[in-house]
């Protein structure tokens, strides 16, 4: 025997060798499994090739050094230990090769069931199995045996030679056909073995290769191919929007096969330790006799409740129950377990902490802490902003008479209403037209991601809550309705008939992610009860369970947080709702908004003013309307602080498009109509124009070159201010210039304005503060020298992220952003979530450098990505005072500003 090499890594661990906390290293499925089999559960013998063998094969190509003799030392010791060989002709070991990362992905990697299985084997299996083996036999032993073959040449296939899945697909469906019978249990050994020899030929006229024999090299080929799932496009399409790290790598798991297709007396399922769509403790799952996992899953079988279990096989269900609860308490939190039986024989073949909805991610979190598992800090960190966003998005109103024409399972709840599609191509395709859309198939595969991402909702005619579907969706958060197999669904058609009506490709339809239900036509929806709650029309001691459970956890957050979060907003609504929401004052307060509608021609005099007097009556026109808008903003803020932001775009924005005007002066002309103030209009705007006017004339700038112009808003501003204090009110006025990039632009207009100032608040005691706003890569790099002249920052990140990646938010995103994301340039775009390493890193800088030069100075953010969850920790991390976001999201940042507080608190204990 020849010398074995020597390995510095240890690339293959027993399941005996792990626990839970060595998901990196084992992905969660081996990691579990570890774990179960040390609880003493009855877990299948096998072993779990780790990430790091997985890595180092995707770096390379090829399998890395001492890999294929570690895989060969436990493979004899699982033979040992299960006193089979793998493919032995005489009593065969057959494994399972599952793919595992540490982050659960489901169906997005490969699985390979009933490895060992060849010519020779599958006569071994049948006798393993109790029954004949004689080339006649039609008993159920022999059926089983013949099954189990074509399944594993059907997902070898597939998997790992990339042989078309539906050519195997027709292939059966043909032979059912042939039956006279729409089920594969229909089907006979003798039917099933003249399958294996079609689905060989399938095989042979794609790869141009035998189906491969030898055991050994169907485990190896099928190793190498989970390896390799995980740069499959739809996996990648799957990190990308779970925002899950690519350089992970999967982990394979190798274990010893147990059979739920041995007969009536076997099967498999999946089971829930609390309802996953809903949080409600009590018996959830699926249950498929005589079937293997790959069936319940895929929802080609629509599944009994798990509750049935108990007439069939009683003793297994206690067996379950038991094991669940074990489970749940050990880890905490709502289980998602698989399971099979094999001829009364209960197996555990998987465990890990399920996904849930939001609502059942709120509700779960409340009920562990009236348990005693976990304390508010806890259940804090297990729910998230995203979350909260989807509970506060609008459902059916079904007050009016709307009649559902089917029902089936309520898998992942919300209202969504759109365009029947019936492939993911389409769903894309109308999705990026700005069309709302319900994918509609018999079940959902993983081929569907691209679609399912794409569409509002999703709905299928077969499955249950742990289907494809179900499981994918309610990670997604998107709302389906699966198993609602009143739908005949005929996708060449592109229609389904339903209640004797046919619905085609580009009908309306409603599903009610809740209630299964399912509407032809636009059902109305109306404000969710979380949203009522946080506008206070909802008394939370007199909501149902999941206000009272958000009113829990956003309570301890806003005791938590650190961040105060403020709102942008512009008009008395705006801030009214905002302050409902929670919001603890305005961070930004555009005031360019103000100079729309009515007062646009107040503003053209602005413009077209030829002598001073004529712009100093333009801007006195403008102050009374100016101070009567902060009136009302000061007064809805009573005691909060309001940043107002001075007018910050270019003053041709105000004026008509230059094509319009073009227009309207050339027709006058052609009528000889008199357009004095037209032709006036075009002047300006052609002197105003401006290759770049982002880049251009513009906040200080404008502040600067227009005399007159920061002062009457400056004036404004603290009028009002002085106003609300002698009505009884408390205003904090906080004046933000815009667009700074040099100390010197800012020291000059605050010299103006603190004369302004000091002449308006006289002995009323309003202190008006003045700052800047950070959004010029300079004033970010600079931020010590401006922090002398300034009293706050606000850092503006839409406006930084453009400059900092010279991109132009308006033109770049539809038209290379997809592609960027496609690429993995991007995991997100730069817009939605800040780029810690670079737009953040310049809100670090600035933030570091400004403090070090005014200890005292108050630091925000009023860009979009101030409600951006992940956005929020960095943003607590940095070290901010507070964010700044539109009122519906103020919530979500209230939360995740809590969030970030627990989770920093936490890792300075460890």
């Amino acid at each position: 025997m020849a010398a074995q090499k020597t390995v510095d890594h240890k690339y293959v661990y027993d399941f005996a060798e792990g626990n839970k906390d060595q998901k990196d290293l084992l992905g969660g499925k081996g990691a579990n499994l570890a774990e179960m089999t040390n609880l003493g559960l009855p877990v299948p013998p096998g072993f779990t090739i780790t990430t790091a063998a997985c890595q180092a094969y995707l770096a390379t190509g090829s399998e890395p050094a001492g890999l294929a003799d570690q895989v060969g030392s436990h493979l004899d010791a699982l033979e040992q230990a299960m006193g089979r060989t793998l493919g032995d002709p005489e009593d065969p070991l057959l494994v399972s090769v599952r793919s595992g990362a540490k982050f659960s992905m489901p169906g997005m990697m490969e699985t390979v069931l009933n490895v060992g299985l060849n010519d020779r084997s599958v006569v071994g299996l049948a006798r393993q199995a109790g029954g004949s083996t004689g080339p006649d036999s039609a008993s159920d032993s022999d059926r089983f045996a013949w099954d189990s073959y074509r399944r594993l040449i059907q997902m070898f296939g597939k998997t790992v030679c990339d042989v078309p899945g539906e050519d195997f697909e027709h292939a059966l469906d043909d032979a059912k056909r042939a039956k006279g019978s729409d089920l594969d249990l229909d089907l006979t050994a003798d039917d099933l073995r003249a399958l294996v020899d079609t689905y060989k030929k399938i095989f042979r006229r794609h790869t141009g290769r035998d189906f491969p024999q030898e055991p050994r090299e169907q485990l190896d080929l099928a190793i190498r191919a989970v390896f390799e799932s995980w740069n499959a496009e739809r996996a990648v399409i799957y990190r990308r929007q779970e925002r899950l790290p690519a350089e992970a790598g999967t982990a394979v798991n190798v274990v010893a096969m147990v059979f739920g297709n041995l007969g009536t007396d076997s099967g498999t399922g999946v089971a829930f330790t609390r309802d996953p769509a809903s949080g409600a403790q009590g018996i959830y799952g699926d249950y498929l006799a005589n079937a293997q996992g790959e069936d319940v899953v895929s929802g080609i079988r629509n599944t009994v409740p798990l509750q049935e279990l108990e007439r069939i096989d009683k003793k297994s269900y206690d067996e379950l129950l038991d094991y669940m609860a074990r489970l749940e308490r050990h880890y905490k939190d709502l289980c998602d377990i698989e399971f099979t039986i094999e001829r009364g024989k209960l197996w555990m073949l998987q465990t890990r902490v399920g996904k849930r909805t939001a609502a059942a991610a709120f509700n779960i979190a409340g009920q562990l802490v009236d348990e005693g598992l976990i304390d508010l800090d806890e259940a804090l960190h297990r729910v998230n902003g995203a979350q909260l966003a989807q509970l506060m998005f609008p459902r059916f109103d079904l007050d009016h008479e709307f009649q559902p024409v089917a029902t089936g399972i309520g898998a992942s709840p919300g209202a969504a209403v759109g365009k029947v599609v019936f492939t993911s191509a389409r769903a894309v395709e109308l999705a990026g037209q700005g069309e709302a859309v319900i994918l509609v198939r018999r079940e959902t595969n993983p081929d569907d991601l691209n679609g399912m991402i794409a569409a509002q909702g999703i709905l299928t005619s077969r499955g249950g809550k742990t289907s494809h579907a179900a499981v994918v969706a309610r990670g997604m958060g998107k709302t389906c309705v699966s198993g609602a197999d009143q739908l005949d669904v005929d996708i060449p058609a592109k229609r389904f008939t339903v209640a004797g009506q046919t619905v085609n490709e580009g009908d309306v339809v409603s599903i009610d992610g809740t209630t299964g239900k399912v509407y032809l036509g636009e059902v109305p929806v109306m404000p969710s009860e979380v949203v009522r709650y946080f506008e206070g029309t909802l008394d939370p001691e007199q909501a149902d369970v999941l206000v009272r459970a958000v009113h829990r956890i956003m309570t301890h957050a806003d005791d938590r947080r650190r961040l105060a979060v403020r709102t942008n907003a512009d008009t008395k609504a705006d801030a009214a709702r905002a302050r409902r929401f929670g919001a603890q004052g305005i961070g930004l307060c555009r005031t360019e908004h103000m100079f729309l509608g009515d007062r646009r021609e107040l503003v053209e005099r602005l413009i077209l003013a030829s002598t001073d007097a004529d712009r100093e009556q333009a801007l006195a026109a403008l102050l009374p309307l100016q101070r009567a808008d902060f009136i009302e903003i000061f007064r809805e803020m009573d005691g909060l602080p309001v940043t107002v932001r001075l007018i910050d775009p270019p003053l041709h924005e105000f004026l008509p498009p230059l094509e319009q005007l073009a227009v309207n002066v050339a027709v006058a002309q052609e009528r000889g109509e008199a357009a004095a103030r037209e032709e006036a209009l075009l002047a300006a705007v052609r002197r105003m124009h401006e290759e770049n006017p982002m880049l251009g004339l513009r906040g200080v700038r404008l502040g600067l070159v227009v005399p007159g112009l920061f002062a009457m808003q400056v004036r404004a501003i603290t009028e009002a201010a002085v106003a609300v204090t002698k009505s009884g009110g408390s205003a904090f006025p906080e004046i933000m210039v815009p667009l700074v990039g040099a100390v010197q632009e800012l020291e000059t207009v605050r010299a103006e304005a603190e004369k302004i100032i000091a002449e308006v608040v006289g002995g009323s005691g309003v202190e008006v503060l003045i700052g800047t706003m950070i959004e010029v890569p300079r004033a970010a790099l600079t931020a010590g020298e401006i922090a002398e002249a300034a009293q706050f920052f606000s850092f503006g990140t839409n406006d930084l992220t453009q400059m900092a990646w010279g991109f132009s938010r308006d033109d770049v995103e539809g038209a290379f952003f997809w592609r960027y994301l496609e690429l993995g340039i991007f995991g997100i775009s730069p817009f939605e979530s800040i780029d810690r390493d670079g737009v953040g890193r310049l809100v670090r800088i600035a933030a570091e450098e400004g403090r070090a030069a005014r200890s005292g100075l108050k630091l925000g953010v009023c860009g979009e990505h101030g409600g951006d969850p992940d956005s929020v920790h960095f943003f607590h991390d940095v070290g901010l005072d507070y964010v700044s976001c539109s009122p519906f999201r103020v919530p979500v940042a209230r939360l995740e500003a809590g969030r970030a507080a627990v989770e920093t608190a936490g890792s300075d204990s460890r």
